[in-house]
């Protein structure tokens, strides 16, 4: 892997490791009365990992000009695997944190295991972890491939990948020891932030580097939605990040806005965070692995662009629907409603595009799981936007609010959409990245989709019920004008449907699981490809699998 890098790269990245380093030791310096200090040590071990890396690597000789023919695909095999940790660490602790929902007594007198902690830990090992490596991982390759070109040099992408996941560490164990600002999707420390930012522009700056390097003159869709994704999220990312650390050697901040405001750019931040991490990263997924593992063109190249730019304009106005009856202005309420409906149409027409672009290959649905991953997340991705438009109505929100019923919709996009699309993905491209003729085994690839199709079912249709049983106990009026029902009451009523949230969740476990067993077997035992047949280089790859030309 580093021994690919150039003399000049190598030296580059050693500053780079030293200086990181550097400030892991004054972080741990400056924190040995606060928890900082545990966070600088993981930034030293990071430095020092990073270091033995580059110098490993020092005795080699300066890669050859030949390389430049090539794509390159080490970082991406690095980041499908991390994510895949990623996901089987970040869905073990959610089942935990179902379990204890059901039966509080499974945790340790420890801090650390309540579910207060838990729960972001969850959400930041699943969303960032699992969902950010992957999305990293298949632009990398999807902006090689669509623009046949090679990335502008072997640095940054190691850069992009480690540092990335420096902050995905430092956030899940800030939320462990105790350090985090209190925010909606869990945002990290101000430090773990600042570093985001850095690694964040690298990537940027990385993406159009490549692009402007393009040999295909068009610019294929799927790249569209990935700059989206990375640069709405940079701006989400700094505006609800802002904040005053107390002083710095502490890992306390206080946050710029309070009161109204701070609600308004949190759910500004959360909403658009599932607008343009959760959504259009995974729609440039989609618009690429979708068509070519069904040999077919996008059914309208068109649509694509049409929906792209529908979803980047409604979506942003969207994040006040989830402050109905609060103190936010009431036409602010409204606006957020309002383009939440709107949201509809382009949220269908990308789900509808890619269904249409299977008519003439469902039979390769049928016989191909790897297919049928991502035909199943397009049709959730279509359920899930449906959802959400609807439960963004100011009445349905009235019922469905603070309720099971919201996190039965998130987990329907979460695991539905999000998670079988990148599962589709990953079973997609190993094959091809490290030369194999197929999968390990296609049986565990048809098990790992039924085990996560039935924990996605089970999760989603418990917390439905949950959800409306709840919201009609907690409105539901006695002759005398009081509640008919106690909270307590109502706690009682949804065990069983916590246990089956449970029981949803430890399936799409088992199946990530199997999933990965299949994905490490393929990498040490699949039969591999005779070197001169495999399509890497690239002057031989087609580009514009689903332009108009190709389909239209």
């Amino acid at each position: 892997m580093v021994g690919q890098l150039t003399k000049t790269e190598r030296q580059f990245g050693l500053a780079i490791a030293v200086l990181v380093t550097l400030l892991g030791l004054a972080m741990a310096a400056a924190g040995r009365q606060d928890l900082l200090g545990v966070h600088g040590l993981i930034v030293v071990a990071f430095g020092v990992g990073a270091a033995f890396l580059v110098i490993s690597g020092a005795h080699l000789p300066e890669p050859a000009k030949e390389r430049l023919a090539h794509y390159y695909d080490d970082p991406i095999k690095v980041g499908i695997i991390l994510s895949m940790i990623w996901a089987i660490f970040g869905l073990f602790i959610g089942v935990w944190v179902a379990a204890l929902l059901a039966w509080p007594e499974l945790t340790f007198d420890a801090a650390w295991s309540s579910f207060g902690r838990l729960r972001p830990v969850h959400t930041t090992s699943v969303i960032f972890g699992f969902g950010g490596n992957a999305l990293i991982a298949t632009s990398f390759h999807v902006m090689q491939r669509t623009s046949r070109a090679r990335m502008p040099d072997q640095l940054s992408p190691w850069f992009v990948l480690i540092g990335y996941n420096l902050f995905c560490v430092l956030a899940a164990s800030g939320y462990f020891i105790g350090i985090t600002q209190s925010k909606e999707y869990a945002e990290a420390e101000w430090y773990a932030d600042l570093w985001l930012v850095v690694v964040w522009v690298t990537y940027l700056v990385l993406y159009l580097r490549t692009l402007a390097r393009r040999q295909e003159p068009h610019i294929y869709v799927a790249n569209w939605y990935y700059l989206a994704f990375i640069l709405v999220v940079a701006m989400l990312h700094i505006v609800n990040g802002l904040a005053m650390p107390i002083s710095l050697a502490s890992a306390k901040s206080y946050p710029i806005f309070s009161g109204v405001q701070d609600a308004m750019v949190q759910w500004w931040y959360g909403h658009n965070a599932v607008a343009f991490f959760l959504t259009a990263g995974f729609l440039g997924m989609m618009y690429y692995y979708l068509p070519t593992r069904a040999g077919r063109p996008i059914f309208s190249y068109r649509l694509s662009i049409i929906s792209f730019w529908g979803i980047t304009f409604f979506y942003m106005w969207a994040g006040s629907h989830h402050l109905h009856y609060t103190a936010l202005p009431h036409w602010v309420q409204t606006l957020g409603m309002t383009f939440s409906v709107m949201l509809l149409v382009p949220s269908w027409a990308s789900a509808a595009n890619a269904l249409l672009t299977l008519n003439g290959a469902w039979h390769k649905v049928r016989d191909d799981a790897t297919l049928r991953f991502m035909m199943v997340a397009a049709v959730f991705y279509g359920l899930s936007t449906f959802e959400g438009s609807f439960l963004a109505i100011r009445s349905v929100n009235s019922l469905s609010h603070y309720t099971d019923w919201t996190v039965g919709h998130v987990h329907a996009g979460a695991l539905g959409w999000v998670a079988l699309i990148t599962f589709g993905a990953i079973y997609a491209v190993v094959p091809k990245l490290w030369n194999r003729k197929s999968m390990y085994s296609w049986k565990l690839v048809e098990v790992h989709f039924w085990l996560a199709l039935a924990g996605t079912l089970v999760y989603v249709f418990a917390m439905w019920n949950s959800g409306i049983i709840q919201g009609l106990m907690w409105r539901t009026y006695n002759e005398s004008g009081t509640l008919a029902y106690s909270f307590l009451e109502s706690m009682i009523a949804m065990h069983p449907y916590y246990v089956a949230r449970t029981f949803g969740g430890l399936l799409f476990l088992t199946g990530a699981a199997v999933g990965f067993y299949n994905i490490w077997k393929t990498i040490k035992e699949a039969p591999a490809v005779q070197e001169e047949t495999a399509p890497d280089r690239p002057a031989t790859m087609p580009a514009r699998v689903g332009t108009v030309e190709a389909g239209e």
